[in-house]
């Protein structure tokens, strides 16, 4: 006897994916910030959030996910971000800050941004959603991160992945020529 998924199932599968994918990016980001591998923390961050925004398009991409009550359960107090924040300031000290557009679409007003903050934010969000989804609340839960990610946290962490790329690409590109001529002859020549 085949059963095919039911809305429902689906609903639950992808809030489950979502809650790992979640759980992943606050274990990366919190490791990051306590400035245990600071050599790899650009790179790091840049995967974690390329992989957060993979979870957010497909929430995205479904139609809206509506709580069965009209109102947001009570998922407890928020966690305290500034530990995090704080260690990921700490971290990027002097390239925190960048230039931003507060909408592509409606203004090419500028603002800045920082990185530190995206990703504190994000992470917030994130367990925002995973409160309820521990709770045994997964609708609320996909609400929750659905919403948030249309309304906040996507924009977050697109502007940090791009500007986590800027800074890697000038680290990577930015080299003396003559270094890297030597390095390829080097290469080349054993």
């Amino acid at each position: 006897m085949t059963t095919e998924a039911t809305p429902a199932d689906d609903l639950t599968q992808l809030a489950d994916l979502t809650a790992q994918e979640a759980s992943a990016y606050l274990t990366t980001v919190t490791e990051v910030a306590s400035g245990s591998s600071p050599d790899t923390a650009i790179p790091v961050l840049t995967l974690a959030l390329s992989q957060i925004l993979v979870a957010g398009s497909r929430l995205g991409a479904i139609e809206d996910v509506v709580p069965e009550e009209r109102y947001e359960a009570d998922a407890g107090p928020d966690e305290d971000a500034d530990p995090l924040r704080t260690g990921l300031a700490n971290l990027f000290s002097g390239i925190d800050e960048y230039a931003d557009v507060v909408d592509p679409l409606t203004s090419a007003e500028r603002t800045s941004g920082a990185i530190s903050n995206d990703l504190a934010d994000i992470a917030l969000a994130l367990t925002h959603g995973l409160k309820h989804y521990a709770a045994g609340r997964t609708v609320e839960a996909l609400w929750w991160w659905q919403f948030s990610y249309l309304s906040a946290w996507g924009d977050r962490a697109s502007s940090a992945l791009r500007v986590l790329q800027s800074v890697l690409s000038h680290l990577r590109l930015d080299a003396d020529v003559e270094e890297v001529a030597e390095a390829e002859f080097d290469a080349l020549h054993p």
